[in-house]
């Protein structure tokens, strides 16, 4: 392991644990080959940054060492002290990153020439303005620029840069392909209003839902964001934007505007999320990112008016629109099986009965582990079916939303205590006699020490062992 951590931890090697062969890494196998050509071009580059790879199965001390926790993990080891990796996935996304990383915050730009080279480029670029690079604001500017990883900041203190990009001494001009075109911070006073100017007005007002873009809409400070669901192939797709993109225009800052191509295959899980179903017509939800998600919907979803949507996210802003929470209906037969069905309606009648230990499976239909786990819990729920004192129920947790219970992980078990109704989460073995237990010794048996802790669950990956993917 010495050697192996001598040779990993060179000045500017990135270091990186990979399960090339397991199964349920499905983040490990895609980004592998983007990995292997960020390698082959640094190469040809002659770059001095250097790339290795570890299986963290093989090497568990060196994962243990450097605290990894799920797969594929990336560490840039910048002379000798390890940067966890945030960057994109592609080969240009890892080499910008690293370059980022590993070289000045800002680069020094010193003519007209070199800016409209830098335009045609990049469709974001952000040039700090000072005389003086030693002053108060430029430190601060590049104190910022050393935080983004993903946007092209320059520096100059050159009259005729001044001149091309129209800004003055002290100033931060933003330059983009897009909107407006051209962002001016007319004084640097502060990182956080400083951040604030870069990262409002480096976005489109309307930005597309897509892999590359997931990072810039969630990594940022603006936790509202309002979504249009509609197929680009839609008739009415450009008057639908356009009267989406008017609305956005009062919000700047404070909301994200985000449009979702309901045409898009990988886009499938996030529909049932949101309870928006494939459709030509538009579909509109609202979110807010605090410590829980909540979700809105519009009375009337298919008025995008852009007075409409506006008066809808400002009633979201205000606290005056009530959240929004899936719901089924009722099936007929819920009461009729063993394992009774519940929905949102009839969930807190059946779970708070005082007079009955519930236990409640929430369960994914796309779930392997809640596919696992059904004719085990069948029979589970045979063998309980005359006592009148408990209920084995279960509940789609992707189609049914409760305003007190909020569900992260598939399946996830709670055992709602008689007389106290005080609600135990399972974490014992998912086994006819271990769920039991659970039950006749009143939640003690396999309970949670604390709500931290989760065990062999899913979240966003349909995994069947181990750590979880993360990149």
């Amino acid at each position: 392991m010495d050697a192996l951590s001598a040779k990993v931890m060179v000045r500017h090697a990135i270091w990186r644990s990979l399960y090339p062969d397991a199964p349920w890494c499905g983040h490990c196998k895609a980004l592998a080959p983007e990995y292997a050509k960020a390698a082959t071009d640094l190469a040809e580059e002659k770059s001095e940054l250097k790339l290795a790879k570890v299986d963290a199965t093989e090497q568990k001390d060196l994962g243990e060492q450097f605290q990894v926790g799920g797969y594929p993990t990336l560490k840039l080891f910048r002379e000798g002290k390890p940067i966890d990796y945030n960057g994109g996935r592609t080969a240009s996304e890892i080499i910008s990153w690293l370059k980022k990383k590993t070289g000045p915050p800002a680069n020094d730009v010193k003519t007209a020439v070199d800016i409209n080279m830098l335009k045609e480029a990049n469709d974001v670029l952000v040039i700090g303005l000072f005389k003086d690079q030693e002053c108060e604001p430029a430190k601060i500017f590049l104190q910022v620029a050393l935080e983004y990883d993903d946007l092209p900041f320059f520096v100059s203190s050159e009259d005729e840069v001044f001149t091309a990009v129209e800004g003055n001494d002290g100033q931060v001009v933003l330059l983009k392909k897009f909107d407006e075109g051209r962002n001016v911070l007319k004084k640097v006073e502060t990182v956080e209003d400083t951040k604030k100017f870069i990262f409002s007005n480096s976005l489109p007002l309307v930005i597309e839902f897509t892999h590359e873009s997931a990072s810039k809409i969630f990594g940022g400070e603006v936790k509202n964001h309002n979504l249009l669901f509609l197929s680009k192939k839609a008739d009415n797709y450009d008057e639908a934007f356009a009267k989406f993109r008017k609305a956005a225009e009062q919000f700047k800052s404070k909301v994200i505007f985000v449009t979702i191509d309901t045409e898009n295959s990988d886009h499938g899980r996030i529909l049932d999320f949101f309870g928006v179903k494939k459709a030509d017509k538009p579909q509109m939800r609202m979110i807010r990112l605090e410590d829980e998600m909540a979700k809105f919907k519009p009375q009337d979803e298919t008025n995008l008016d852009s007075d409409v949507v506006a008066e809808f996210v400002q009633g979201v802003l205000d606290g005056t629109v009530k959240q929004h929470l899936l719901s089924q209906d009722l099936p007929e037969d819920w009461n009729e099986k063993p394992v009774k069905v519940l929905v949102s309606s009839n969930f807190d009648e059946i779970a708070m009965d005082a007079n009955k230990d519930v236990l409640v499976e929430f369960y994914a239909p796309w779930c392997g582990h809640c596919k696992q786990l059904a004719p085990i819990y069948d029979e589970l729920a045979e063998a309980l079916k005359d006592r009148n004192d408990v209920v084995v129920a279960k509940m789609d947790a992707t189609a049914n939303e409760l305003e007190h219970t909020k569900i992260n992980s598939f399946p996830t078990l709670k055992l709602y205590k008689k007389g106290t109704n005080e609600i135990i989460e399972f974490v014992g073995e998912r086994t006819l006699a271990g769920m039991k237990k659970f039950i006749e010794s009143g939640g003690e048996y396999g309970r949670s020490p604390s709500e931290e802790f989760k065990e062999d669950e899913e979240n966003i990956e349909d995994d069947e062992h181990g750590p979880r993917d993360e990149l």
